[in-house]
């Protein structure tokens, strides 16, 4: 065995109280509730240096040196008794908001992770998120899952800016194409992002993005989340600045959507019209399992209008709005303010952050939106910017 490879199986160095303590509390948090699922973050640091990583947001950038907050079997403990875990229905992503899951130092403690899970018989998704190198020997691992749910993203921007994507999309792609070819109990997805106009949406660009989706069970496409942090990152670095103001929800212009949609329309053959591609992940992870998408987006009809015919018949099947005493209820429980009210689309309510509103959502299998944060038709969960229609 190399030096190398006896480093990378040694647990990462423990954080002791006074560093911890430094955090953003945000960062110290490891568990945040997202749209894709609990999200478990007991490493933090990552040297990949990619300019619009959400590490910006936690003031953890320049924490290169991956250092674990806790051990994993705690942090599996926290996860799983967390108010907010249901067994075998709620979503759960691995080491996507403060590091990389398969660097060599932090990809034991994925493993590790993802065993204990399974273990427990649990057979909730669990997502994991890389750009970094996958070999066969990694994909005997995955393989080697009987319970959870498995799947691999793969994020691949084919942005040639080293500024902006320090990290060759080369070995994005080897990486997917790695994946696929050996999966077996885990699914495989293209993680197309993010995409800014004329950075990384080019013909040729979307064209790589076309022949690599062939190597993926499914694609999702996304763009920029550019806030104030990763703008000011930017300006500091002289880097090109994408748009003009930033956004609370990531920013996908209405024009290169379009171009992506009509560079991956397949010929008239009632069943894949476009891929398969999706806008969003849980979708993207619905289609590879072949389940219902847990996010209930299909109330939010005009995202469906790219989804192969076998899948929408899935979440129509599975999708079932709660009766509006049940959904007063739920949202009241967890301090909901205001009136509840169900449409066709979503659950409104008022006074429930994030967490508890996806709480809900994966509960139900039914969108939960804010009253007073809107989705708009078309941008569902998108920024205005780069749209004529702001209705």
């Amino acid at each position: 065995m190399t030096t190398a490879a006896r480093r990378a199986r040694r647990p990462l160095p423990l954080l002791n109280v006074e560093q911890i303590a430094s955090l953003k509390p945000e960062l110290a948090e490891v568990i945040e509730y997202r749209k894709s699922g609990l999200s478990l973050n007991h490493i933090v640091g990552c040297p990949l240096d990619c300019g619009y990583c959400v590490r910006h947001l936690f003031d953890n950038f320049e924490l290169k040196t991956p250092r674990r907050l806790m051990s994993d079997e705690a942090a599996v403990e926290l996860l799983t008794g967390h108010r907010y875990f249901r067994p075998h229905r709620t979503p759960i992503q691995i080491f996507n908001r403060a590091t990389d899951p398969m660097l060599p130092v932090v990809k034991p403690h994925t493993f590790r992770t993802l065993r204990l899970l399974d273990e427990q018989g649990l057979t909730n998704h669990v997502l994991i998120i890389t750009r970094w190198r996958v070999d066969p020997e990694d994909c005997e691992v995955l393989n080697g899952f009987e319970n959870i749910r498995l799947t691999v993203l793969v994020t691949h921007s084919g942005i040639d800016h080293p500024g902006i994507e320090p990290v060759d999309s080369a070995i994005a792609a080897a990486s997917l194409q790695t994946l696929h070819q050996h999966a077996e109990r885990y699914r495989t997805v293209l993680y197309w992002r993010p995409i800014v106009p004329g950075l990384n949406d080019s013909d040729e660009h979307i064209q790589r993005a076309l022949e690599l989706s062939r190597h993926a069970d499914a694609t999702v496409f996304t763009g920029l989340f550019f806030r104030k942090e990763i703008a000011a990152y930017y300006a500091d670095h002289g880097l090109p600045m994408p748009y003009e103001d930033v956004a609370r929800r990531k920013i996908m212009p209405e024009e290169s959507e379009q171009r992506i949609l009509d560079a991956f329309r397949r010929p008239d053959d009632g069943a894949e019209p476009y891929g398969p591609l999706f806008r969003k992940t849980s979708c993207g992870v619905a289609y590879a399992h072949k389940v219902a998408d847990y996010n209930g987006h299909y109330g939010i009809r005009e995202l469906c209008d790219i989804c192969p015919a076998a899948q929408l018949g899935l979440c129509r099947d599975a999708w079932k709005a709660p009766s509006l005493e049940e959904a007063t209820a739920a949202a009241r429980a967890l301090g909901a303010t205001g009136d509840v009210e169900i449409t066709e689309r979503a659950i409104i309510v008022e006074g429930l952050n994030e967490p508890p509103r996806y709480y809900l959502q994966h509960g139900f299998g039914y969108q939960v939106h804010d009253r007073d944060k809107p989705h708009r038709y078309r941008r569902h969960g998108r920024a205005e910017i780069g749209w004529a229609d702001n209705k």
